[in-house]
């Protein structure tokens, strides 16, 4: 009896470990996978590129990149879960923390903003803003851009009549139809603008803001840690092609992905991009936009950045 009971037991081990060993191949092997939405902006154009190159293929991960024309509608899939992250601005990711979904800003991105003007507004530079028509959504990063702009020229934001437009396509066809005076545009509605005779009056960079970054769900990031860092490595292989290529070299990108007219997709001058930065809590970018949102009553004036940022996956 205690010979068959140590048999039994052989043979139960033996089929635990058969059962456990396939299992572990497969997880070994198992694609990881991660859904991000983002708008038509410059600021994606890594990720773009790494589609299109293979890169996720590369690093092992499967990225669905869902586009949304608003920040409201890409924010509500966010908080939804139809996406687990996304490419996103400073205010939007600032005001759903503090709106109590646990999110985090995971790195910077680079896509500069345009205060542009319209081709019939007769303003020709920011001073002459004072008393226009300048179109935003309230509380976010076209808001900010136009009130830091603004104050680079001494202006408030009661100097100005601002109009509450949500959508950017809506936004561009006010301006191109002379319906506002100025507003705020990525590209490519920033360049459309100007080729059809609006003028950029300063752009972000310009005067010194970053203002967009990658968010993340918590839950994704507990769950999928693995994922975003390798998301991160296939971004990072992106930025290193856009650094040593032209823009002939993508120019089917913005055509089909950034939604570049064909005839002005050439015209196109790509920001510097760097690898993925993490975003630090004293970096002066996030403390101007969370000071900005405080002052407009957006958030509480206890906000603390830190409860908005994880700066340990782009490493």
């Amino acid at each position: 009896m205690k010979n068959i009971r140590i048999i039994i037991a052989i043979l139960f081990s033996i089929l635990m470990l058969g059962n456990c060993t396939p299992n572990k191949k497969h997880s070994e092997n198992q694609t990881l996978s991660l859904s991000i939405g983002v708008m038509s902006s410059m600021d994606y154009l890594p990720l773009a590129v790494a589609q299109r190159e293979g890169y996720f293929a590369k690093h092992g991960v499967d990225i669905e990149i869902q586009k949304f024309l608003s920040a409201n509608e890409r924010d509500v899939a966010f908080q939804s879960n139809v996406v687990d992250g996304g490419v996103t601005d400073y205010t939007s990711a600032a005001l759903l923390n503090a709106g109590g979904f646990d999110m985090k800003l995971t790195s910077k991105c680079q896509a500069p903003f345009y205060i542009v003007a319209g081709s019939g507004s007769g303003v020709n530079d920011l001073a002459q803003l004072k008393g226009k028509k300048i179109a935003v959504s309230q509380n976010t990063v076209i808001d900010f851009c136009v009130d830091m702009a603004l104050a680079s020229v001494g202006l408030a934001p009661k100097d100005v009549e601002k109009v509450e437009i949500n959508k950017i396509p809506l936004r561009f066809e006010m301006l191109r139809n002379n319906k506002i005076d100025a507003t705020g545009l990525p590209n490519p509605f920033a360049l459309i603008a100007k080729n059809e005779g609006a003028r950029w009056l300063v752009s972000m960079d310009s005067l010194g803001y970053t203002v967009t970054g990658i968010v993340f769900s918590q839950q994704t990031i507990e769950t999928k840690s693995e994922a975003i860092k390798k998301m991160y490595a296939a971004y990072n292989d992106g930025v290193e092609y856009l650094n040593s290529h032209t823009v002939e070299d993508i120019k089917d990108i913005l055509i089909k992905d950034l939604m570049f007219p064909e005839d002005i997709a050439g015209q196109v001058t790509l920001p510097k991009y760097t690898n993925a930065q993490p975003v630090r809590t004293d970096d002066k970018d996030i403390q101007k936009v969370v000071t900005w949102l405080v002052s407009n009553k957006a958030i509480e004036g206890t906000f603390n950045i830190d409860s908005l940022i994880n700066d340990q996956l782009t490493q």
